[in-house]
């Protein structure tokens, strides 16, 4: 048993950006394991979205029916659990997302698997797989060894790793046409339910001026506004703002907010806890001001400023705004 199986993940025609960061997991772990890495794609017309993959692994497997178009785990499950038994994959990884949750007990339960999710870091030792993952709100991490064993089963957590570069490695595709799917029972796909109209979307911002508790309360978010101004940026917050009310969810980011990568990335008064890192740790220049020096926040900034954000604010819109 060797290798690593990437278990793929689109919605409404569109590849998961969580799907090509665990491609770049598999492979720096790949060597270590030995094998190569395969990826598994489930949906009406693979093809489609089988160029995003190639060249981000050496194989590809493309399953076609059109009852795979939308995540079903009654439909999914009994495919993949085929591909485990014929590629018997050292690890089977895929994203910690909505679908991970729901598909990667399944298959670990009932393939008789180990399982572990929501993983930060994964290495292979002395023939098993080591994790790193995120405790107590972000505040720690947990390294844990896991006993070894054939094949285990792990999620990992947005944004823990980059997407390979296009053309990384050579990818042997094929393709496999569908002729019945396994009976359904309990679910069947209906629709999908789009959230509420966003005021802006964060993701999209090249520049992001983004706050934290340090903000203080919402009287003060004019003045975060007026440095975003300045500087042409968005305004984003960490949780705790969002939670307050005091900025709309749809600025959040972090992992239960969304995942960002700006050119500029500009945190005030945001401590970083593990789940804010892992949606933009990715950000092209990072730039911190919060008053603790122990702030985690530190440990991905490029630039860092131990201070009173209510005495970096005003200096940093009159710079820019002048």
């Amino acid at each position: 048993m060797s290798g690593v199986l990437v278990i793929a993940e689109h919605r409404q025609g569109v590849l998961r950006e969580a799907t090509l960061e665990c491609l770049g997991a598999a492979l720096a772990l790949a060597p270590m394991i030995g094998g190569e890495v395969t990826t598994l794609l489930l949906a009406d017309d693979p093809s489609a979205l089988a160029g995003e993959i190639t060249g981000r692994t050496q194989g590809l497997k493309l399953y076609a029916h059109p009852e795979l178009a939308a995540f079903n785990p009654e439909l999914y499950a009994p495919v993949i659990m085929d591909a485990i038994s014929a590629l018997q994959p050292s690890l089977v990884l895929m994203p910690h997302s909505s679908q991970g949750m729901d598909l990667a007990p399944a298959l670990a339960g009932r393939l008789g698997l180990p399982l572990v999710t929501d993983c930060t870091g994964l290495a292979w030792q002395d023939g098993a797989l080591t994790v790193r993952r995120a405790v107590y709100g972000g505040k720690a991490m947990q390294e844990l060894a896991l006993k070894p064993a054939d094949t285990v089963v792990a999620t990992l957590q947005a944004g823990a790793y980059q997407a390979p570069a296009a053309g990384a490695v050579d990818t042997a595709a094929e393709s496999t046409t569908l002729t019945e799917l396994a009976p359904r029972h309990a679910r069947r796909f209906l629709e999908y339910l789009a959230g509420a109209v966003e005021d802006v979307d964060i993701a999209a911002a090249d520049i992001l001026v983004s706050v934290g508790r340090g903000i203080g309360g919402p009287d003060n978010i004019p003045q975060a506004q007026a440095l975003a101004d300045a500087l042409g940026a968005t305004l984003s917050c960490s949780r705790p703002v969002a939670d307050a009310g005091w900025l709309p969810k749809s600025r959040q980011v972090g992992t239960s907010g969304k995942t960002v990568r700006p050119k500029i990335y500009l945190a005030l008064g945001i401590s970083g806890a593990f789940q804010h890192q892992a949606g933009m740790k990715n950000s092209g220049t990072i730039i911190a001001v919060n008053s603790d020096a122990r702030a985690p926040i530190f440990q991905v900034a490029h630039y860092g400023i131990v201070a009173d954000l209510f005495e970096v604010l005003p200096k940093l819109a009159e710079r820019f705004g002048g």
